[in-house]
């Protein structure tokens, strides 16, 4: 039996044959390549760079100067100083740290964010709140998630509803916004079956629940897919960390849009 064909997957098909190539970097623009040799970048988070492909990744996503940036659990901050570089005097950032995380995960992990709350960074902003309560002072033009989306389904973080994180991203949006997720793959067809034990989601839970929520589907990136990785290893593990099959998908909040939609089932 032929298997059934998303509606997500079809889009990016017509935007393949119109001439839009979801898989393709852009050309690195000057400020993007800027930011990746900013000489106030911690040694450890350089070195990630071959593997995480910033250059490519941040100038896909179109982040420009003048922007409003949230980087939503920005962990580390690798993204967070490479969003500050990029928006510049005229742009801000809001680096978000759900309080589940904060409550139940090693200080470690957030403790690059943390170290930007003393005003090394003066147009980055550390926020902390309940994932659902998702918040932000202004509209953004960005709303950035790196290797998390996953987490969202995982015990440490209540489970969140996860629908209504979506929508809260949604809201936090400036109408023509953009959203940018980037996660583990797992299995095609496994939905969320393995959050926890491997830190992979299926993508098309990705793609269903930001169409829930209002979103526009606008392209997908192949810059950091692996199809090595047989998706049944723990990301950490050392035949596959660092190179795991990731999934980059850009959505869009419609021009027209103000407000998410109804609640919808969890996603």
């Amino acid at each position: 039996m032929t298997p059934a064909i998303s509606p997500a997957r079809v889009l990016l098909a017509v935007l393949a044959l119109f001439g839009t190539q979801p898989g393709s970097a852009a050309v690195a623009t000057g400020y993007v390549a800027a930011a990746i040799v900013a000489p106030d970048r911690p040694p450890e988070q350089v070195a990630r760079d071959v593997e995480r492909r910033p250059e490519d990744l941040l100038t896909f996503a179109g982040v420009k100067p003048g922007d409003r940036v949230a980087d939503f659990m920005s962990g580390g901050g690798y993204f967070t100083r490479l969003f500050s570089h990029i928006v510049g005097n005229t742009g801000h950032v809001y680096a978000f740290l759900p309080e589940e995380q904060l409550k139940n995960c090693s200080p470690d992990e957030v403790a690059g964010t943390r170290a930007l709350e003393h005003g090394v960074y003066s147009n980055v902003s550390v926020l902390a709140a309940p994932v659902g309560r998702f918040r932000l002072p202004e509209p953004v033009d960005l709303v950035w998630t790196s290797l998390n989306f996953h987490d969202l389904y995982d015990s440490f973080m209540g489970p969140a509803n996860v629908s209504q994180v979506a929508r809260v991203m949604f809201e936090a949006l400036k109408p023509g916004g953009e959203l940018m997720v980037v996660d583990h793959v797992a299995e095609a067809g496994s939905g969320v079956r393995d959050t926890e034990t491997l830190h992979r989601i299926d993508p098309e839970v990705i793609v269903r629940t930001a169409l829930a929520a209002g979103f526009r589907l606008e392209a997908e990136s192949d810059l950091l897919r692996n199809p090595q990785d047989s998706h049944r290893l723990r990301v950490f593990d050392a035949a596959v960390r660092g190179r795991t099959d990731q999934v980059i998908l850009k959505f869009r909040k419609p021009a027209s849009a103000s407000a998410a939609p109804a609640a919808t089932a969890r996603g």
